[in-house]
């Protein structure tokens, strides 16, 4: 099994060592990566407005780490009068271990959609709440707070840039290396590495790889561009991808 893993970077790096840990063969290939958000030096005033038992969501651990760097520049902390809850288990470690604050997350998939079940949505009537997020994404959750009465504000954290490769010469590469398995985190990342490649090495390799994905929705996905052989991770932090990938093996 020769591996590629596609989420950007330091995370990728990260999966990779421990691969290669136990003996795998794996190379990082980030296809996007990450820069400050265009509503970053927003947060502290937005956070600070806000009142008791009013709702704050992170979708990220990049929206974790780039708070923390506006909110230390300013000497800032996280309101402790608010309710938070992050996408996952990784981003809320992160955000617990920035803040010191209690948050809630879903211990299944990283989704929106199961986050949303974790959510007194019948008593959110009136609340804000303030979505952390990267540029882009869905509006699911956006949109199920506003049809529940809450008023809801989303503060771009962060950035994600597309990385720019060549194609046909990538596809050289890694048919070389005989990767036959890889790792994808989104859904934006999954048609851009189906875009990426000349159609044969589409056909004749990229669909033919063993596909690792983080939801079900990326499996639908997957499957409707070509993908036969994808298997969903219980979640999208490396410890779980790389149980995914042992599993599979």
């Amino acid at each position: 099994m020769n591996i590629l893993v596609t989420r950007p970077s330091p995370f990728s790096d990260e999966l990779v060592r421990a691969l290669r840990h136990r003996g795998r063969i794996a190379w990082a290939f980030p296809l996007i990566e990450f820069r400050a958000g265009a509503q970053l030096n927003t947060l502290p005033t937005r956070l600070q407005n806000l009142q008791s038992g009013d709702l704050v969501f992170i979708l990220s651990q990049n929206s974790v780490r780039y708070a923390k760097i506006i909110l230390a520049r300013i000497n800032a902390s996280w309101p402790t009068i608010l309710h938070y809850y992050a996408i996952g288990r990784s981003t809320a470690l992160a955000f617990q271990n920035t803040s010191g604050c209690i948050v809630s997350w879903p211990t299944k998939q990283e989704t929106s959609e199961i986050l949303i079940r974790l959510l007194p949505l019948q008593s959110i009537k009136g609340k804000h709440a303030v979505i952390l997020c990267g540029n882009g994404g869905r509006s699911l959750l956006e949109n199920t707070l506003l049809r529940y009465g809450a008023t809801v504000e989303l503060i771009e954290c962060y950035q994600r840039c597309k990385k720019n490769y060549h194609g046909e010469k990538e596809g050289r590469r890694w048919r070389t290396e005989g990767v036959d398995t890889l790792v994808v985190t989104s859904g934006e990342m999954l048609q851009q590495l189906y875009g990426l490649f000349p159609i044969t090495d589409r056909e004749e390799w990229l669909l033919q790889c063993r596909l690792i994905v983080v939801s079900e929705r990326l499996y639908i996905l997957a499957r409707n561009l070509g993908w036969q052989n994808v298997h969903i991770s219980s979640g999208a932090d490396n410890t779980a991808l790389l149980h995914a990938i042992s599993v599979d093996t």
